[in-house]
C-alpha cells in the first residue's frame, strides 16, 4: 500500500516558543529519516548533524495541533526531494512509499485467560503497537475483532497459527502480510515471552522475544521493520542516476483506467516520470524513469494492489522473470 505522511512527523511540545519549536523540528527531522531508511540513531552522522543545524532548509511547513486531552503537538512537513537527497548523500538505503499492509492478530495469556489484544481489551498495548508502527513507517493494522472477524477466527486459531482462517479473515483489510502473535508470562518468572510469525509459508519461521511486556512488543515491531527494509529497500548504489524501463499493463479498458494506472505509477516514490508509449486493445506501454534497478522496481510494483503480474493463459506454465514488467490492471 501507499504510505501517506512519510515526510511528516508530529512532536509534543510544552509551548509555542521559538526554542521549543526548533527542538521539536530537529526531533521531527530525525524521525522522518528513520522512516525513510529504517536506521535509528542517525544523529551521529555528520550530514545529519549539519541538517539539524539547518533544519529549516528542509522544512516545508509546520503547524500546532492540540488534542482532546490538551496535549500540544507541533506537526512538521519536510521537503521530499531534499530529504531523499540527504538519505542518498549519507549512503543509507532508501525505503519508498510502497510498503506491505500488515495485519497483526495478537493473543495474550494473562492470569490463565487467553484473549485478543484489541482497543477494548488492552488499549495500552494496541496503542503501543500503532505508535511504534508510526515511528518506523509501517502500515500495521490490528483487526477490529467484530462479529465478522470472530465468525472466522477465534483465539485457538491465532494461538496455534492456523494460517487459512486467519488469512481469509484478513482479506477484508487488504492484507499483504499477515502475522499471528502470542504473548504469555513464563512459568515462575516475571518475564514475558512473545512468539510471532507470518502465516505465509515462505516466511513461516517463528520469532521469539523475552522480557518486559511492552519492551518486547516494541522490539517485535522494530524487528519487523528491519526485515521488511532488507526486502524492499533500494540500495544507495542503485539510485545514483535515472533509469528508463517500459511497463506494460493489460486490461485497461478505457481512458479512465489508463489515467488511474498512470497516477498509480506516478505515486511510487522511486518513479520520477511516466509517459504513455503505445496503446492497443486494452494494453498500454508506459515508459517510466526511476531511481532504482529493475528488481527494486518490481518490489515496489508488487505492493501496488491495483496491479498483478500478468500470467499468459496460453502458456503451459508460468516462468518468473526478474526483467518481466507486464502486469494486469485489477484496480478501480
Amino acid at each position: 500500500m501507499e504510505i501517506q505522511n512519510l515526510y511528516q512527523s508530529s512532536v509534543q511540545v510544552k509551548d509555542k516558543s521559538r526554542q521549543a519549536r526548533i527542538e521539536a523540528g530537529q526531533d521531527a527531522l530525525t524521525r522522518v529519516i528513520k522512516k525513510l531508511t529504517g536506521v535509528d540513531n542517525t544523529q551521529s552522522h555528520k550530514l545529519v548533524r549539519q541538517a539539524l543545524r539547518d533544519y529549516s532548509e528542509y522544512l516545508t511547513k509546520y503547524e500546532y495541533v492540540e488534542n482532546s486531552e490538551g496535549e500540544l503537538k507541533a506537526s512538521f512537513l519536510f521537503d521530499e526531494t531534499k530529504m531523499n537527497q540527504l538519505v542518498r548523500d549519507a549512503n543509507w538505503p532508501f525505503w519508498g512509499n510502497r510498503r506491505p499492509q500488515i495485519v497483526l492478530w495478537m493473543v495474550i495469556e494473562d492470569n490463565q485467560t487467553r484473549e485478543f489484544v484489541t482497543r477494548e481489551s488492552y488499549p495500552q498495548l494496541e496503542r503501543l503497537i500503532y505508535d511504534k508502527a508510526t515511528e518506523w513507517g509501517l502500515p500495521i493494522l490490528v483487526p477490529l475483532l467484530d462479529l465478522q472477524d470472530r465468525l472466522q477466527v477465534g483465539v485457538p486459531e491465532v494461538w496455534a497459527n492456523f494460517s487459512e482462517p486467519v488469512e481469509n479473515a484478513s482479506k477484508r483489510y487488504g492484507a499483504e502480510r499477515v502475522i499471528t502473535a502470542r504473548i504469555f508470562q513464563q512459568p515462575a518468572s516475571s518475564s514475558w515471552m512473545l512468539e510471532w510469525r507470518y502465516t505465509d509459508a515462505l516466511y513461516f519461521e517463528p520469532q521469539q522475544l523475552v522480557g518486559d511486556k511492552q519492551v518486547i512488543i516494541s522490539q517485535m515491531v522494530e524487528n519487523l521493520a528491519h526485515s521488511l527494509l532488507e526486502e524492499f529497500s533500494i540500495s544507495n548504489s542503485s539510485i545514483a542516476e535515472l533509469k528508463t524501463d517500459t511497463i506494460t499493463i493489460r486490461n485497461l479498458r478505457n481512458f479512465k483506467d489508463i489515467e488511474l494506472a498512470k497516477r498509480r505509477l506516478q505515486s511510487i516514490s522511486s518513479i520520477k516520470d511516466v509517459d504513455i508509449f503505445s496503446r492497443s486493445e486494452g494494453t498500454v506501454e508506459f515508459v517510466v524513469q526511476h531511481v532504482s534497478n529493475v528488481v527494486d522496481l518490481k518490489k515496489a510494483l508488487s505492493l501496488e494492489q491495483a496491479l498483478s503480474i500478468y500470467v499468459d493463459p496460453n502458456a503451459f506454465y508460468h516462468v518468473e522473470n526478474d526483467k518481466n514488467l507486464t502486469y494486469e490492471w485489477v484496480g478501480k
